[in-house]
């Protein structure tokens, strides 16, 4: 007894011989990719190596690249150390004990101590201002 056997699967199995004898395309093994200056000439690939060449003018060929001469200057980081110091002395000055301000438990007791420092010194120079006045 002859079995017959589905058409699409008779296809596939006809077309098979015709997909293994196709040539495999060539991968290149090695893509290099560098950049010439003014009109020095693009190299040659070897032995199934592509070779991408970008062009740039004369001018360019001893610069720092674009994206690293377009740093904004940062004092923390460009600065000096006495520099940094004063940025960092600047930044967490009102958090420090005895300051001035809404944040933190120093916030009450903070401004009751710089109101009274004032006061005192504010007294402290009306007496010398007197006694420079009455040198008694």
């Amino acid at each position: 007894m002859i079995r017959r056997l589905p058409l699409p699967l008779l296809l596939m199995v006809s077309a098979f011989p015709a997909f293994a004898a196709a040539p495999a395309k060539t991968v290149p093994e090695k893509v290099s990719t560098l950049v010439v200056y003014g009109s020095d000439p693009c190299p040659k690939g070897q032995d199934g190596e592509v070779v991408v060449c970008a062009r740039q003018p004369e001018s360019e060929r001893y610069r720092i690249p674009h994206r690293l001469r377009e740093k904004p200057y940062n004092a923390a980081r460009d600065g000096s150390w006495a520099g940094t110091a004063a940025v960092v002395d600047a930044a967490g000055r009102e958090n420090l004990p005895g300051s001035c301000n809404a944040n933190g438990s120093w916030g009450q007791t903070g401004c009751w101590q710089k109101f009274m420092a004032e006061a005192h010194a504010d007294k402290a120079a009306q007496e010398q201002a007197k006694q420079a006045e009455d040198p008694q």
